[in-house]
């Protein structure tokens, strides 16, 4: 159950994000935005720029997957120093959480989960109560950050780019017309 509440919304968000990226990319190429000025780009003064942002949501994904029972996660120490990079910390990501045993997650939902802030501050929850009220969360705060970013810098993103997964699901026939 928590490996299937999990991966599969990871996988379609940073397979979202990856997406945005080419994009964005590809836009600023076409409107004299360089990868510098989307690289420094930040909502608010306090808050991190771009690639933390990518960072932090491949983080969020690894961090909670072995909180879960999963292991040998990739480590980004530092943030990416351009687009590639970017693409190469979600690429590593996407790779891992496919390669996971779903039986590493355990089928315990009512297990202890702890974990600790750099504040000091400690957490102490069930497994279900982890993935609904921190793992996932946390996740999409910088997956929706990212795509803030982008849309701040002027990149033409849309709902259809940020849940470009929910076309596999789409009913024939029931797509607006062009």
């Amino acid at each position: 159950m928590l490996h299937s509440l999990t991966v599969p919304a990871w996988r379609n968000a940073l397979t979202a994000l990856s997406g945005q990226l080419a994009r964005a990319l590809t836009w600023g190429e076409s409107n004299g935005v360089g990868e510098l000025q989307l690289f420094a780009a930040r909502l608010a003064p306090d808050m991190f720029p771009l690639p933390t942002q990518i960072r932090f949501s491949c983080g969020q994904a690894l961090q909670a997957a072995t909180r879960l029972g999963a292991s040998g996660a990739p480590d980004f120490a530092d943030d990416a120093t351009d687009f590639a990079g970017m693409q190469a910390q979600i690429a590593q990501t996407l790779a891992w959480l496919d390669a996971l045993d779903p039986a590493a997650f355990g089928s315990d939902a009512d297990r202890p989960v702890e974990f600790a802030l750099p504040n000091g501050m400690v957490f102490d929850l069930s497994a279900a109560d982890y993935v609904r009220d921190w793992a996932l969360p946390q996740f999409y705060f910088h997956i929706v950050t990212a795509y803030a970013v982008l849309r701040h810098m002027g990149v033409p993103l849309g709902k259809a780019d940020y849940a470009s997964y929910m076309m596999q699901h789409l009913r024939p026939g029931t797509a607006p017309a062009a």
